[in-house]
């Protein structure tokens, strides 16, 4: 299951650090490539070391927020391209 959206993940996989290496973190999460890139297209590190392992806290944020709900139905697999 994917730390983000909660949909299951199935050959799309990467692994995210909620709190980041650079902020000395060393747990992993597994995550979907698309909401790999929407986690930190929308923290920086310093706010993802602040926030810490909990995805509910990611998700307060609104563009998180909306992505979470926009991608609930889409396949395991689905990806898009960013612009």
């Amino acid at each position: 299951m994917c730390w983000l959206c909660g949909r299951p993940i199935e050959s799309r996989l990467q692994w995210h650090h909620p709190v980041p290496k650079a902020k000395k973190g060393r747990a992993t999460v597994p995550v979907h490539p698309i909401c790999h890139r929407t986690i930190h297209a929308n923290f920086t590190n310093a706010q993802l070391a602040r926030i810490g392992d909990d995805p509910a806290r990611v998700k307060e944020n609104k563009t998180v927020a909306k992505f979470v709900a926009w991608i609930a139905d889409k396949p395991p697999d689905f990806h898009a391209p960013t612009r």
